[in-house]
């Protein structure tokens, strides 16, 4: 779409809707961002746009005229099935996701990575790969920088590898990439979606537009089939996928491509990450040797079953990102000690029933924070539960619970918003109460160790 002189409406003044906005500003276009939400973060960011030279309207009053725009930008955190898209669609107002709008203005090929867990440890690696091979690339989209913060800058790259979530697919309408990974699928997002079913369809849309030269790359445990562009597959924990695991080694078709032994890559979530990078290394014609040193030099990023440190024989692991049931399972199939469990948070809407055994196998007691806390020990009969009121309370009684050789483990399996700003502040304020009792010596923090 040519932007010129365009009415643009866009919704969200948050991260996504700034990029959104500088790309409109930077066409011509015409720009007017509302955002319902109030507060000093907010102000800030209105600050911004309005330097951008955007209208800006912040509050539950902002009611712009349905029928006074020529294209509305939605960014992700907006459900599109309130608020102001569907009036917006009624007038006949084309609404885009802020994906659907970089994309337009995208000059390289993009590396699409979507699922239910995994994906930015998996963009990363993936980035990590095509630098090694020489390529020019950048890692963008749901792992920090919005996909239309980057793209100004994207006939100077050779590829864009973007995280993309299911509420960016939502109102994508020409989105291409040149490979999309689809990662796994569990229930996730059901606050927002009405079934499990609407959650798979707004994952499938990001391989509505490929063509016979793309590739797709699929978790085998998906059954993908009938897709236009080539489709490749990938497990470690089922026989028959194009990618697999031998011992340590990621195979492709049989023949050893990676040694993960030699890297920071840890339980099979992690070998099908990898398995991921792998395939789309060898895509763009990146050497088996770039690949095992770019997998080799990879650092998993914070809040992802992150190390924190140690005292008197505990340790303290930090996954707060881990925001669904099936990623604390992960996280505890990963763990070969006896595990203090920090679980609990925003309710999504999410079965936890599923976990009972493993958490009941591995979990020595469970502390549970946030409003799901009473769903959670309801689910959880055979766990040892106990109430915190806060983080720091919280790893004080994991401390008192665990034992020399136990791991306090935060895997909340919720999202953040009832206690914590997100999942990175509920990780760092982990962080800091361990580190508190990591840096005394000798200290417990007043626990009593069992």
């Amino acid at each position: 779409m040519e932007l010129s002189g365009k009415r643009v409406l866009v919704m969200g003044a948050g991260r996504s809707g700034l990029a959104a906005t500088g790309l409109l500003r930077a066409g011509g276009a015409r720009v007017t961002v509302i955002d319902s939400g109030t507060g000093e973060k907010l102000e800030a960011s209105a600050a911004r746009l309005r330097g951008l030279g955007a209208e800006v309207a912040l509050g539950p009053d902002a009611r712009p005229n349905p029928s006074g725009f020529d294209l509305a930008v939605v960014s992700p955190g907006i459900d599109p099935r309130r608020g102001w898209v569907p009036a917006l669609e009624s007038a006949g107002v084309p609404v885009w996701s802020e994906l659907e709008l970089a994309w337009r203005h995208c000059r390289c090929p993009i590396v699409a990575i979507t699922g239910t867990n995994g994906k930015t440890t998996t963009t990363e690696l993936c980035d990590a790969v095509l630098r090694a091979g020489g390529m020019r690339s950048r890692a963008a989209g749901n792992i920090g920088t919005a996909l239309a913060g980057e793209v100004a800058d994207s006939g100077a790259l050779d590829a864009l590898v973007v995280e993309v979530s299911s509420f960016q697919l939502e109102r994508s309408r020409t989105f291409r990439p040149r490979v999309a990974a689809f990662l796994n699928l569990t229930p996730d997002h059901m606050d927002r979606y009405d079934s499990a079913e609407d959650y798979l369809a707004a994952k499938m849309r990001i391989f509505d537009h490929m063509g016979s030269g793309d590739l797709a790359i699929a978790n085998a445990s998906l059954g993908l089939a009938g897709l236009r562009p080539r489709l490749e597959t990938f497990s470690a924990r089922v026989g028959g996928a194009d990618y697999g695991l031998e011992g340590q080694s990621v195979t492709c078709r049989g023949t050893a491509v990676v040694d993960l032994g030699a890297t920071r890559l840890r339980g099979p979530h992690n070998a099908e990450n990898a398995m991921v990078a792998v395939a789309v290394g060898q895509f763009f014609g990146v050497g088996r040797a770039q690949i095992q040193a770019a997998l080799a030099g990879y650092v998993p990023a914070a809040h992802r079953c992150e190390w924190v440190g140690e005292a008197g024989g505990v340790a303290f692991i930090n996954d707060s990102k881990a925001t669904n049931p099936d990623a604390v399972a992960v996280a505890l199939e990963s763990q070969d000690r006896p595990v203090v469990l920090i679980a609990g948070g925003s309710d999504k809407r999410l079965p936890f029933e599923p976990l009972a055994q493993l958490v009941a196998q591995k979990a020595r007691a469970v502390v549970l924070i946030g409003e799901t806390a009473d769903q959670i020990e309801r689910a959880w009969p055979g766990a040892r539960c106990i109430r915190a009121g806060s983080m720091g309370d919280a790893v004080s009684m994991a401390c008192a619970e665990a034992r020399e050789g136990d791991v306090v483990l935060l895997s909340p399996g919720c999202a953040s918003f009832d206690m914590f700003r997100d999942y990175a502040d509920r990780g760092e304020q982990f962080k800091a109460a361990a580190k508190r009792i990591i840096g005394v010596p000798g200290d417990r923090g007043g626990a009593t160790r069992k």
